[in-house]
């Protein structure tokens, strides 16, 4: 089956942005616990990714652990990271397959050093990957990273001499994502109607589809659902529906 056959080719999303939801709670309905829901989440990660390839969207960026997400349990805490350094050489060689580079936004310096170690050997591997850019939102916040961008900015006023006017365009270039062009479509699954501080700065025209569907059960065909959607849409960005379709 072609879970892509309905869908326009011409007007695939070049950046798809995703908040990972549901894990605990699609764990739950099946009796087991929260890290076991995590480690199912894998393979959805996996659908997705090669999905976006077949497609040919260039950017795929995963909200996989928030700043928030450091205040949850320590055991749980303790297997997620576990398991991102367990999926990166697992799926490692998935990744050169499909032209994969994978690329990371975050506050990395808080994560284990194994993580950084297993990041840093996962972007030198994958550094040729032409397809799709997968970023791995880590130890990532949106506020975070606006008010380290505004302290990055005071800092160049009061040390580099930076007298240059901030416009947006100056602005984006203090952001992680600065090399990164801004979401055409954010996904959120398992029914929530949040951002949860995830790119607030870059999702400004971004298109919303939010799923009932638990993260561990999304998969090609839903990815197929979200774009199919999207494609319905009319992106005016401002303007009138006649200056656009003009």
């Amino acid at each position: 089956m072609n879970e892509f056959q309905d869908i326009d080719l011409t007007q695939i999303p070049q950046h798809i942005a995703i908040i990972m939801d549901g894990n605990g709670r699609w764990a739950k309905k099946q009796m087991e616990t929260r890290t076991f829901g995590h480690n199912a989440g894998v393979e959805a990660v996996r659908q997705v990714v090669e999905g976006c390839v077949e497609l040919g969207v260039k950017h795929l960026t995963l909200y996989a652990f928030s700043t928030e997400n450091w205040n949850r349990p320590q055991y749980e805490v303790d297997a997620l990271m576990t398991l991102l350094v367990k999926a990166l050489r697992a799926e490692l060689k998935t990744f050169q397959k499909n032209g994969v580079k994978l690329n990371t936004i975050g506050d990395l310096g808080k994560l284990p050093n194994n993580c950084q170690t297993q990041l840093l050997d996962t972007f030198e591997a994958t550094k040729d990957g032409d397809r799709l850019q997968l970023n791995l939102a880590l130890s990532y916040s949106s506020r975070w990273e606006i008010l380290r961008a505004v302290n990055s900015i005071v800092k160049d006023i009061r040390v580099n001499d930076f007298s240059e006017e901030v416009t947006e365009s100056v602005f984006k270039t203090y952001l992680d994502t600065k090399d990164i062009p801004d979401p055409d479509l954010l996904i959120r699954t398992s029914g929530e109607f949040r951002i949860s501080n995830f790119l607030l700065w870059q999702l400004a025209y971004a298109e919303l589809y939010f799923t009932e569907v638990f993260w561990p059960d999304f998969s090609k065909k839903e990815l197929a659902k979200a774009i199919l959607d999207f494609q319905k849409r009319e992106r005016r960005f401002g303007k009138t529906s006649e200056q656009v379709k003009s």
